[in-house]
């Protein structure tokens, strides 16, 4: 898995590339963030999986609990408006999401360095 880690304000931030295979299981990445010494994992909201949008799956709850369970924030950087504005619950969800620590939902890059400051 191709990624990059970038430190923005004082955060080290493992980055995953927009280009790649969709993802379903948080280990491979927690794994490497690890191994990058990273302390959050931004992803392309376009490489995760339908099925996490979808939250009566249980995708995303189950990826993020991983996440908590090592103490490692994640962002989900891309316009998933199309998607909130679909679902009354994945609109709460991101809501609650953003206004917490462990998980944002955030348009990019920018907005993600805007969030760290």
């Amino acid at each position: 898995m191709t990624a990059q880690t970038v430190e923005l304000n004082g955060v080290r931030v493992l980055e995953l590339p927009a280009e790649g295979p969709r993802l379903r299981d948080a280990i491979e990445l927690i794994t490497l963030a690890s191994e990058h010494q990273a302390d959050l994992v931004a992803i392309p909201a376009g490489r995760l999986d339908e099925d996490f949008f979808k939250l009566a799956t249980g995708v995303a709850g189950e990826l993020v609990q991983k996440f908590v369970n090592y103490r490692l924030r994640l962002a989900i950087l891309g316009d998933i408006s199309a998607r909130v504005a679909e679902s009354n619950a994945l609109r709460g969800f991101v809501i609650e999401a953003n206004r917490g620590q462990q998980l944002w939902f955030l348009e990019d890059r920018e907005a993600l360095a805007a969030r760290l400051r």
